[in-house]
């Protein structure tokens, strides 16, 4: 059965129906109420855009008592310094992460579809953002559903992909929508290398994918990169609207 997810929403600022959608999914420890501050800027260019930011379905074991810290997939063996040392150890970190993504998309994906028809919206309205493992979740889901997103914008994140030995890059991948990736190069939680592997491994699997270096910045989202990322956004929704007319 699948988990049904729920968290903050954000309804369009123009007060009337939402003409876009923009879902934010938050990093490891987190929860919806972190990325959904994230809003308010957005609705400057996209005052027609609704908001949400779902919870992660399952708690973050060990966490404080009244710190609601969740997870899309468990990070048990994750060490970014050995993911920068050992090619073996990253591709075995990388590969149980793609497996714990996998296991997490189908509830992400079914609320997406929630979304999208309480609104009478189809995925070409569809903005994906992500924070860390939260951009992990966007992409893994982005690439595959059976409708392209409009695009996919994440922060100091990373693509985890389980193909095997041989596999061409994007052989799972059903969609290709355009991809922003920003990422701070004194990131200590994920590599900033971790946006360049990325990068290469998108565009040799055929998307068209950006990316910006914020420097200094550590494992967080700065003033720069949401500026750059709302432009991303808002042109590719209101083009996507511009061509819908």
């Amino acid at each position: 059965m699948v988990q049904r997810l729920s968290g903050p929403r954000v309804p369009p600022r123009s007060g009337g129906g939402p003409q876009q959608l923009v879902v934010l999914l938050h990093g490891y420890g987190a929860n919806g109420e972190d990325l959904i501050a994230l809003a308010p800027y957005f609705q400057q260019r996209l005052p027609h855009a609704a908001f949400v930011a779902p919870h992660a379905p399952q708690p973050v074991p060990g966490m404080p008592p009244g710190m609601d810290g969740r997870q899309w997939f468990a990070l048990d063996s994750y060490d970014p310094n050995m993911m920068r040392r050992d090619p073996r150890f990253a591709a075995q970190m990388y590969a149980g992460m793609a497996e714990g993504a996998a296991r997490a998309a189908p509830a992400i994906d079914a609320f997406l579809d929630e979304e999208l028809r309480r609104h009478g919206l189809t995925d070409r309205d569809l903005a994906l953002v992500g924070f860390s493992q939260g951009t992990m979740m966007s992409l893994h889901v982005g690439l595959r559903r059976p409708g392209a997103p409009a695009c996919i914008l994440g922060f100091s994140g990373a693509l985890v992909e389980g193909g095997g030995e041989g596999e061409s890059p994007g052989a799972a991948w059903r969609n290709r929508p355009p991809v922003m990736l920003i990422h701070g190069d004194a990131d200590e939680v994920v590599p900033v290398e971790a946006m360049f592997e990325a990068g290469q491994t998108l565009a040799a699997g055929g998307v068209g994918v950006i990316w910006h270096v914020c420097r200094g910045m550590p494992h967080s989202i700065d003033e720069e990169g949401i500026h750059l990322g709302i432009g991303f956004v808002a042109g590719h929704l209101l083009g996507a609207s511009r061509r819908a007319g």
